[in-house]
């Protein structure tokens, strides 16, 4: 029986070990650029609902200025018996708080939107595993049946010893 790699319990040759890890950096690679997409979408998103937010501010400060206005205004007169012209102004003040109130909610999104690390995130993990697999060292194996080949990885470097039997 074998396995997609070859056969069980044989060691797999060079060109499988560097076929494996040519396919293992390319789906790496791939999540990392699929890593990216989501957090630039994740950032776009934020951004889009802090310019939703802005754009009903001004809708609500250009289309409802004038029939707020005008019901305020004269609910504060009946209520008050105010000058009409004092109640208009504070018809006007309520409905600049809202939008006021629409338009700090705009900028807490940008500023998130603005805040979000989704590309310098990617790239610093893709150094970081870049760093990682730049400081391999291959394993130091050994092979005890007759004819094998024993490496031993020392400071000095890598000896070979082969057994003459």
């Amino acid at each position: 029986m074998s396995s997609p790699d070859g056969p069980v319990g044989a060691e797999r040759s060079l060109g499988q070990l560097v076929a494996t890890a040519t396919s293992e950096m390319s789906a790496l690679v791939h999540d990392e650029i699929a890593l990216a997409k989501a957090q630039l979408r994740q950032d776009v998103k934020r951004g889009a609902i802090g310019g939703g937010a802005f754009g009903a501010a001004g809708m609500v400060l250009i289309f409802s200025l004038p029939m707020l206005s005008f019901a305020l205004a004269y609910g504060i007169h009946t209520w008050s018996d105010w000058n009409l012209a004092v109640c208009f102004l504070l018809s006007f003040a309520a409905n600049v708080l809202v939008a006021g109130a629409l338009a700090l909610i705009g900028v807490v999104f940008a500023k998130k939107a603005k805040k979000g690390k989704g590309p310098q995130k990617v790239a610093a993990s893709a150094k970081e595993t870049a760093a990682v697999l730049g400081n391999v060292k291959p394993h130091a194996r050994s092979v005890s049946p007759a004819g094998a080949v024993d490496v031993r990885v020392g400071e000095t470097g890598a000896t070979v010893a082969r057994s003459s039997s």
